[in-house]
């Protein structure tokens, strides 16, 4: 009975590894089947590569767009300051201007602005041709603005008016090809280059009080005054992310600072003459009557 019961029990026992061999065999299959194994040779790696991808090329354009503008963006950067630093050395030398040589001083700044436009502006427009100009202003808006002060004072000096936007342009039109788009100052750009122009107005002005000059003195302030009233009217409709605001608390600070100046030599001259390296008593230049 024993071993009849044993018997059987090893008979049960036996078929076991045979269903769990079958199970393997089949779970292997299952997967093989599943995931077949290939060889990849370089004949199928080139004809992959040779598939067209939209969206590849999409982006491979993009990405050479974006770098060819970002290296045009630092070279206009790099004439944009050239234009500023070249303008500032104008500027200077119109300031060094007095009642005799007043002639040699604006016609050796008038060379040199010439030079600005004819070796750095050109640079610029060069760059900037086939481009939006808005997309790049940032890059060269500080030398645009410079360029129209030195451009300005220096046309204020000779004739005493103001150079207007349109005159500006035209000086430039001729750096341009015919059957290219021409490089035109924006109305922004000529603003903000307007507003930093009195504030070289104003140090001219207190230079000629010190000459003796007080005429151009006074022409100066009246000049100053009407721009700052004509600004006063644009500037409240101006984008909030623009720096004129700014510029017109400093604008009017030139003017207070020219009325007074002019104000204070008209009225108390006699004061002023010691500083003026005159001793000259006649005082009719700075309005005061001659003294007997």
């Amino acid at each position: 009975m024993f071993k009849s019961s044993a018997i059987h029990r090893l008979c049960l026992m036996a078929p076991k590894p045979q269903r769990f061999r079958h199970f393997a065999e089949t779970t292997l299959l299952g997967t093989a089947a599943k995931k077949p194994r290939t060889l990849t040779t370089d004949a199928t790696a080139s004809a992959a590569d040779s598939d067209p991808n939209p969206m590849k090329d999409a982006f491979s354009k993009y990405a050479a767009y974006l770098n060819e503008l970002n290296e045009k963006r630092e070279r206009v950067v790099k004439a944009s300051r050239d234009v500023t630093m070249n303008s500032k050395k104008v500027i200077f030398q119109v300031h060094r201007i007095s009642k005799h040589n007043k002639e040699e001083v604006l016609e050796k700044a008038e060379k040199d602005l010439a030079a600005v436009v004819d070796q750095h502006i050109s640079r610029l427009v060069k760059e900037l041709q086939g481009t939006d100009f808005w997309k790049l202003r940032r890059a060269y808006s500080p030398g645009v603005q410079e360029y129209v002060e030195a451009a300005t004072l220096c046309n204020f000096c000779k004739t005493g008016a103001l150079l207007n936007l349109d005159q500006i342009n035209a000086s430039l039109r001729p750096l341009s090809g015919p059957s290219v788009e021409p490089l035109q100052i924006n109305v922004l750009d000529y603003l903000l280059g307007l507003a930093d122009l009195t504030g070289e107005l104003m140090r001219l002005a207190i230079g000629r009080i010190s000459d003796g000059e007080l005429e151009f003195a006074q022409k100066i302030c009246s000049f100053v005054r009407e721009i700052h009233r004509e600004l006063m009217l644009i500037a409240p409709k101006m984008d909030d992310a623009s720096d004129m605001k700014t510029k017109m608390d400093v604008m009017l600070q030139s003017v207070m600072k020219i009325e007074n100046a002019c104000f204070s030599v008209h009225v108390r001259g006699s004061e002023y003459i010691p500083f003026l390296g005159s001793e000259d008593t006649n005082f009719s230049l700075l309005g005061v009557p001659e003294i007997e």
